[in-house]
C-alpha cells in the first residue's frame, strides 16, 4: 500500500512560473510560459496559462519565479499548492 501511495505522489504534474498576482488571502496566481515547435511548420509558438495555488504562509509576491504542484482540489478554482520560491522578484 505504500508503494502505490508514492507512485501516485510521484505522478503529480509540477511546473515553473511566475506569479502575477498575489492579492487574495493565502493564494497566488501563477503565469505558465510555454514556447515549442510547430508540429507542422516547426516555428516556435507560444502560449500561457494561469493557475490559482495555495500559498499557505503567503510567502510569494508579484513577480516570483516558483514551483508549483498538483494537489487535491482545495477550492473551486485552486488545484496547485506552492512548493517552493525559486527566485525572488527584484
Amino acid at each position: 500500500m505504500a508503494e502505490t501511495a508514492q507512485a501516485s505522489v510521484a505522478r503529480r504534474k509540477v511546473r515553473t512560473g511566475v506569479v502575477i498576482s498575489d492579492a487574495r488571502d493565502k493564494t497566488i496566481t501563477v503565469r505558465i510560459d510555454v514556447a515549442r515547435a510547430h508540429p507542422v511548420y516547426g516555428k516556435t509558438v507560444r502560449h500561457s496559462t494561469k493557475l490559482h495555488a495555495h500559498d499557505e504562509r503567503n510567502e510569494a509576491g508579484v513577480g516570483d519565479l516558483v514551483r508549483v504542484a498538483e494537489c487535491r482540489p482545495l477550492s473551486r478554482q485552486k488545484r496547485w499548492r506552492l512548493v517552493e520560491v525559486l527566485q525572488k522578484a527584484r
